[in-house]
């Protein structure tokens, strides 16, 4: 196993620079100023030409060839193998000087996205965003050689290992099939009661992160190992022990913000949970962006908008606002959480007009990707898609295709993730509640305790031991299923 140890060594080493580049973004996010982007982008580029060097290092392909053939590796370690090799293979596919134009292009790209997205400017971006893309094909170029897969699937491959556009295809069909027929049902439905009245603001933002703080703590996050923070689009990223979670708030609404929190505690919770013993090393990290989602989702759709954790919640939210009437009842707070409104902003979605959103940027990326569809056509592709959708058409660029970071971001191929992980986190939460009757009642309580237990037991502590179908399995008794999500939507929406 000399081999093998050999490899454990350069791959922990090349774990703990990632972990800083990570820190480096979340700090370019959340505190840098504007000014130091030019050298924060030097600063990313290099720390990635270095990890790329590491990894593609001349003899690294012989060190994993002679690593398989070497006996005595536990299940563990085998995994462990089988992702060092999977790492290698993606990285190889790509040149160093590659890797360096798309760090800088994506941290340029991103800043001047936040300045024009405040601008409603989407032109003063969009020479940026072209780099950023024209990079982007050409390393779905590369790694489809590589890979042996299709341009836009190995884009797929970096965020969900082993998903394809055609199983997307699939599982997204079926979803354009029942939701144009469903959401009608659940609008007349909704129409037989009474609308949910909006609590009066404002609400201070050191309030909210008050509320938002607390309900943290009741999920299981350990504030010793973590910290929540703002940022202009929320998200989670850091390490298992140093894990760093962002939100945005508006002082008029304090609905949405709260579940943006639940959402990005979610992700931490994953992280946190992840085993201990292999930190450091590919088996030890998540398994994909579609089981991190799943377990975001699982916490912000199934647990925190039901009726018993929201029975639970509504009188801690009048409590931290001070508020009093109607609109502060537990039934009130019951319908504004759980109301169907097709909406502009993704973030803000319900769970039944949330896909949609996803279907939409799974449409508009692969066609940009494929050269199909140019940049200069994408406000006006993106305002027919939420039409056709929703149908709604967003007044402004701003609320329309640059509401999110992903594509400055470089993350082409990651949409699909948010509603596999939806798909996923329904089917997993019902198993949990199906092995234990206690989550339900616990949760009524503000106690998460038996459902961190479960997802700990289930799903964290595996890391990537398994593959995502396997996991879903020995979780669940079967693969990735479409019915356990249509199923929860109709139970809570129709009854």
């Amino acid at each position: 196993m000399n081999v093998y140890r050999q490899l454990e060594t350069r791959f922990a080493r090349l774990s703990a620079l990632s972990d800083a580049e990570m820190h480096l973004h979340w700090d370019q996010s959340v505190m840098m100023p504007p000014k130091g982007a030019e050298a924060r982008g030097e600063q990313l580029a290099a720390l990635k030409a270095v990890c790329h060097g590491m990894i593609t290092a001349p003899d690294m392909g012989e060190l994993i060839d002679k690593a398989e053939s070497e006996t005595g590796l536990d299940d563990w370690q085998a995994a462990n193998l089988r992702e060092m090799k999977r790492q290698w293979v993606h990285a190889a596919a790509l040149s160093e000087e590659q890797v360096e134009a798309l760090s800088r292009a994506v941290t340029a790209c991103e800043t001047k996205w936040r300045e024009a997205r405040d601008e409603n400017n989407y032109e003063s971006v969009r020479p940026l965003l072209q780099t950023v893309l024209d990079i982007i094909r050409e390393c779905a170029e590369a790694k489809s050689a590589r890979l042996g897969l299709a341009p836009y699937d190995a884009l797929l491959d970096e965020y969900s290992p082993g998903v394809t556009e055609a199983m997307i295809d699939e599982v997204f069909g079926t979803l354009e099939t029942f939701l144009p027929d469903f959401l009608p049902d659940v609008m007349q439905k909704q129409a037989q009661g009474p609308k949910p009245l909006m609590p009066e603001g404002p609400f201070p933002a050191d309030k909210q992160r008050q509320l938002g703080v607390e309900m943290m703590a009741r999920l299981g996050f350990d504030f010793n190992s973590g910290r929540l923070d703002e940022s202009l689009h929320p998200f989670s990223s850091g390490t298992p022990d140093d894990l760093r979670i962002t939100t945005r708030y508006d002082e008029d609404d304090f609905a949405f913000g709260l579940m943006g929190v639940l959402h990005e505690t979610g992700h931490a919770l994953y992280d946190h949970g992840l085993p201990k013993k292999w930190r450091g090393q590919p088996v030890g990290s998540h398994l994909g962006m579609d089981i991190h989602e799943s377990q975001s989702l699982l916490v912000e759709m199934q647990a925190c908008r039901s009726p018993e954790f929201l029975r639970f919640a509504a009188p801690v939210m009048r409590d931290t606002f001070g508020g009093s009437g109607p609109a502060w009842t537990e039934e009130n707070i019951i319908r504004l959480y759980s109301w169907i409104e097709p909406g502009l902003i993704r973030v803000d979605a319900d769970e039944v007009t949330y896909p949609a959103h996803v279907i939409l940027r799974y449409n508009l990326e692969r066609d940009m990707i494929a050269g199909r569809l140019a940049l200069a056509d994408l406000p006006e592709a993106w305002n027919a898609g939420m039409q056709k959708l929703l149908g709604i058409t967003p007044p402004d660029d701003a609320l329309g295709c640059m509401q999110d970071i992903h594509w400055f971001d470089g993350a082409w191929g990651y949409f699909p993730s948010y509603t596999l992980g939806a798909i996923a986190g329904a089917q997993l939460f019902d198993a949990a509640k199906k092995t234990d009757p206690e989550i339900m009642p616990s949760i009524a309580q503000g106690n998460f305790s038996p459902l961190l237990a479960w997802l700990r037991e289930n799903v964290h502590s595996h890391g990537r031991r398994y593959p995502s179908p396997e996991l879903l399995t020995r979780a669940t008794g079967r693969p990735l299923d479409v019915t356990a999500f249509t199923s929860h939507l109709r139970t809570r929406y129709i009854g």
